[in-house]
């Protein structure tokens, strides 16, 4: 199952992805430069991404708390999740998302990621 990851800068990773898990949690253990400031607790937005046109209305719609943090983010439109709120299933296989640029980290010295 994978993830596909497209960065501020326009490069695209493909990322492996375990089912159950948080597309934010898939991004930060292959080392891409996330902030993802709460751990995944929906307590901020620093996570923001855009979700792929033909995905949005595969993803479960967001909770009033993941709205409510989506408000304190900069581009937000319909497209806009916290990617700590998408939990990674096989229907989900393929999954693309686009990393806002408020929610990258300074990038770590070596990234080694599958492209």
């Amino acid at each position: 199952m994978f993830v596909n990851v497209r960065m501020p800068d326009g490069t695209v990773h493909r990322l492996e992805a375990l089912e159950g898990w948080r597309v934010m949690e898939v991004i930060r253990d292959w080392g891409l430069p996330i902030k993802a400031e709460c751990g995944g607790a929906c307590a901020c937005a620093t996570c923001h991404v855009w979700v792929g046109d033909d995905w949005v209305e595969k993803l479960m719609p967001p909770t009033d708390e993941e709205l409510e943090m989506l408000d304190g983010a900069f581009q937000v439109d319909e497209r806009s999740r916290l990617c700590c709120q998408i939990i990674m299933s096989k229907a989900l296989d393929g999954l693309e998302v686009e990393l806002a640029p408020e929610s990258l980290a300074e990038a770590p010295a070596a990234v080694a990621v599958g492209s």
